[in-house]
């Protein structure tokens, strides 16, 4: 019996030694790509492109995984690409995903490398800027690709990485993003079983880590509200059913759903109208306005709650004045909630710690922010974490925001990212069917 125990003693001390050697390489070759990392990432910075028009930006991926010997599938969601590395070992298949697309948004950051690009997007002249950190995203998984290729021998299965266009979503009548990399397949051949993805945080410090298992990120439908009344002439209101008077109780109304309908102390909710159109001239009152606006949630029941509530209200507002309303939701778009299933996050949580330190690893309250990640979290068990790019000392209360013209990364927290997601494939691996 002694000398069983003696046995297994010494395996498990072999086992925790070989960890430690695992770390370290990935450690040392992570450090030391920390240049590359930030070049990369000041070239896309400097060259955004917004969803589905990521072509300059997947070529350069795409050439990069090549480079490595990993096999690259192009053009899956239009632009997405595909590296998949196969470990010199049998085991499961692991997904890493990094989104490509910048947002019209016009910089104003002070940095060389800003972003100077203009495009015409929905029919408008716009500036273009990686204002939400995807381009930090692209260079750590690039630098992740460069790592684990050197390390087949270590891998027990396969990696598949997944560069996904379109993450901020689309102009009005096209597809892309996620829902539609799944549609065509990038979960499938190989299967995957598991999904690892981070993103940069500007208001979180660098060097920390923050989770949330569960319902992470909220799940988003967004909405059109067209209310039809009578127009008239704006000296003659009694003549007219005023859509824009129907529109401002609408509104109001729509402000007690959260406050008076959803259980706030189990999760949050948010219903908000971002933009009204009516009218055209002061003395005129039109036939209609529209409204679109934004539903979170992060409970299917609560989404449900949410959608009911909007229509009922709307419509039945409007019929008291005299009006209609039309509500259409998802009217665009719909992404569901970004869910960590509990028990790979509780597996993977000291992958997490043993990166950055316990110390540096911290739970986060839910986001109301929305990621297109939750499609692929809706097919296979999937952890999505957020990455501190905050200098060191600031006030996170005064530091821009993401999809801000001031957004702004601290490039230093980069090789925390690469041996994060490093870090969970291999342990992903290692303990794959204990």
């Amino acid at each position: 019996m002694k000398q069983l125990y003696t046995l297994l003693l010494s395996i498990s001390s072999l086992q925790a030694i070989a960890q430690t050697n695992v770390t370290a390489q990935i450690n040392t070759k992570a450090d030391a790509l920390q240049s590359q990392i930030v070049a990369w990432r000041r070239d896309f910075h400097e060259h955004p492109e917004l969803g589905n028009h990521e072509v300059r930006t997947s070529g350069i991926i795409a050439k990069h995984l090549q480079s490595l010997g990993i096999q690259v599938q192009t053009g899956i969601a239009t632009t997405g690409v595909v590296g998949i590395l196969k470990g010199d070992k049998p085991g499961p298949v692991v997904a890493l995903r990094a989104d490509m697309d910048g947002l019209p948004v016009i910089e104003r950051t002070p940095v060389p490398f800003a972003s100077k690009v203009k495009t015409t997007y929905n029919g408008q002249e716009v500036g273009v800027m990686h204002a939400c950190g995807h381009d930090s995203h692209m260079a750590i998984l690039m630098a992740v690709a460069q790592v684990l290729s050197t390390m087949k021998s270590e891998l027990h299965g396969t990696v598949k990485f997944i560069f996904q266009p379109a993450e901020e979503g689309v102009e009005p009548g096209q597809k892309g993003g996620a829902e539609e990399m799944v549609k065509e397949g990038v979960l499938e051949n190989p299967k995957v079983d598991a999904i690892f993805g981070l993103h940069i945080n500007s208001q979180t410090e660098v060097g920390k880590i923050t989770y949330r298992p569960g319902g992470t990120m909220a799940g988003v439908n967004d909405m059109q509200i067209i209310v039809k009344g009578r127009s008239a002439h704006g000296a003659y209101p009694w003549s007219s059913i005023d859509p824009i008077v129907v529109s401002a109780e609408i509104i109001n109304n729509l402000q007690t759903i959260v406050s008076r309908n959803i259980d706030v102390t189990q999760n949050p909710a948010v219903v908000t109208i971002g933009a009204i159109k009516g009218g055209n001239r002061s003395n005129i009152i039109p036939e209609q306005v529209e409204m679109l606006g934004t539903l979170r949630s992060f409970t299917l029941a609560d989404e449900k709650l949410l959608i009911e509530r909007v229509k009922q209200i709307a419509t039945k507002t409007a019929e008291a004045q005299g009006a209609t309303a039309e509500v259409k939701i998802p009217y665009s778009n719909h992404y569901p909630v970004t869910f960590n299933d509990p028990k790979l996050t509780e597996k993977m949580l000291p992958s997490l710690q043993h990166t950055a330190g316990s110390e540096n690893v911290l739970l986060r309250p839910p986001v109301t922010g929305a990621e297109d990640f939750s499609f692929y979290q809706e097919k296979v068990p999937g952890l999505f974490f957020f990455l501190g790019g905050m200098p060191k000392g600031q006030d996170p209360l005064k530091a821009p925001s993401h999809h801000t013209p001031d957004f702004y990364i601290d490039e230093s927290g980069f090789t925390l990212g690469v041996k994060a997601l490093c870090n969970l494939t291999l342990d992903y691996m290692n303990s794959y069917g204990k």
